[in-house]
């Protein structure tokens, strides 16, 4: 480590972003890239703490705690402490193919289990990890690395989100023919189209990177859905091997009186569709068909999803946004059962609610609330809602249950309502026509660290494996099965 009282000396401090009423007039990126002298003082707040949680990767509590691709975080801090930015980016680029992704939506478990947080502020890793590859961009060190050698193996690697992009780069880095196939019109999956480009540029992120893979040899099929355009049949006699990265995109509905209604919609559909649209047209400032303008929004369900719904209504000149959550609000402060190194289940306020707070005065949240129905104008067009707060208690069989105030039954004004509550699983079609197993949840059975499904010569990774989770998981997944996919073919693996 560099200076071993840095963490006595600095303190947390992140970098900037623009003042939500200025940021939310557009939709790019609202990070403020810091000066390196800001970066080094942080970097040196790591601490010589023997055994760094930050990068263990292990699930404590059913949840991340410490990196989940093993980023080799206690050196790149160091390493910019002590100005040797290029060394950094090679230090990150072992364990993380796409940093700068991870460095701007993953929620970083990593300052979750970070030491120096058991008694202080974490260090501020997910910053530092940005700032490197954003300078390594900068500076022309990402530059594309085809292969030296090719093992005349072919592999499908279907849908191009975390998963599939990972698992493509590692094959192709092995010396594997790869080929990608994405049903929607632009690489990325979730990447492009799940995430809002003010919270992940699209052309300047995504597509740069996609743009590296292709000139390093990886093959990228759009527009071609698997099922329909193609049959999975056939890619599975056409490859030496098919790994499914086709993420759960199945969304958890909301089947109450109403749901049929002009104004309900699904948070992904309204998410991708803004998404499209901005792209399409240059960011010209128009909306699309399905928009929040002039409306009352109301977001059913939290997360990222909720979060992102928020900041898109917003930009697009919603009349007002409600989020509702049925779970209570989280404490300010860890609680007794909830000690380090599990993420701390505590009270944020990310950056949609921040927007929605500086607008309306106050955090869009209510917490403890059930919707019981969608209100009707008489001409089928949602009104409003019923909503209702809850407690929760446990049944006779010992479940966690939640028990409906009736004093507090109220109606709410909405003319567009997203239903941001999660995922179920993966498409079927496609699992059903090869037959491969599922579990109890719908998703594809594939062991992990093994990846194999039930089928000779067919994987899976990512969230169509363990169901809904997090990008960097994704990127885990797809690494993991482009290791097992090269023992496959192979006999043997290098890949990490």
């Amino acid at each position: 480590m560099g200076k071993a009282t840095g963490f006595l000396e600095v303190d947390r401090k992140t970098i900037g972003e623009m003042d939500p009423k200025e940021r939310i007039k557009g939709w790019n990126e609202f990070k403020v890239h810091p000066k390196e002298e800001h970066l080094k003082n942080q970097g040196s707040r790591c601490m010589d703490c023997g055994t760094p949680f930050c990068h263990t990767g292990h699930m404590v509590s059913g949840m991340a705690s410490g990196c989940p691709i093993n980023n080799l975080i206690p050196e790149f801090n160091d390493l910019v402490y002590r100005g040797r930015w290029k060394e950094a980016l090679e230090r990150l680029h072992k364990t993380n193919n796409f940093p700068e992704f991870t460095g701007r939506v993953c929620p970083a478990p990593c300052e979750g289990s970070c030491v120096l947080g058991v008694i202080e502020p974490p260090v501020t890793i997910k910053n530092i990890e940005c700032s490197i590859i954003d300078r390594g961009w900068d500076e022309g060190w990402v530059k594309p690395q085809p292969p030296t050698e090719r093992t005349g193996k072919k592999v499908a690697v279907i849908g191009s989100g975390p998963a599939g992009l990972s698992c493509a780069d590692q094959l192709n880095q092995a010396g594997h023919l790869v080929t990608v196939y994405e049903r929607a019109d632009r690489i990325g999956g979730l990447l492009m189209y799940g995430i809002p480009n003010m919270k992940l540029d699209k052309g300047k992120v995504v597509q740069r990177r996609v743009d590296l893979m292709e000139a390093e040899g990886i093959k990228f099929v759009t527009g071609c859905e698997i099922g329909k355009d193609t049959t999975a049949s056939e890619l599975k006699d056409e490859f030496d091997a098919v790994v499914f990265c086709t993420g759960a995109t199945k969304p958890r509905d909301l089947p109450i009186p109403g749901r049929e209604l002009n104004g309900v919609h699904f948070a992904m559909d309204f998410l991708t569709t803004n998404t499209r649209h901005v792209l399409d047209t240059e960011f010209d400032g128009s909306l699309p068909e399905l928009n929040a303008k002039g409306k009352d929004v109301v977001v059913i369900g939290g997360g990222d999803t909720g979060t992102d719904c928020v900041g898109t209504s917003i930009r697009q000149g919603c009349k007002s946004v409600t989020q509702l959550e049925i779970l209570p609000r989280p404490p300010a402060s860890r609680e007794e059962g909830n000690p380090w190194p599990e993420w701390p289940k505590i009270y944020r306020m990310d950056y949609g609610q921040e927007e929605a707070a500086a607008l309306q005065g106050e955090d869009p949240r209510q917490y403890l609330v059930m919707t019981e129905r969608f209100l009707d104008d008489g001409n089928g067009n949602l009104t409003g809602l019923e909503i209702i707060e809850i407690e929760w208690g446990k049944d006779e069989q010992g479940r966690f249950v939640p028990n409906k105030k009736e004093d507090t039954r109220r109606t709410i004004p909405a003319q567009l309502v997203t239903l941001a509550m999660g995922f179920l699983g993966p498409d079927q079609e496609v699992v059903e026509e090869l037959s491969l197993e599922t579990d109890p949840r719908s998703n594809i059975k594939a062991e992990h660290e093994k990846y194999t499904t039930n089928v000779e010569g067919v994987f899976a990774a990512g969230d169509c494996r363990r169901g809904q989770s997090l990008v960097v998981w994704a990127i885990n997944e797809g690494r993991g099965a482009a290791r097992e996919v090269d023992r496959y073919l192979m006999g043997v693996t290098q890949l990490p």
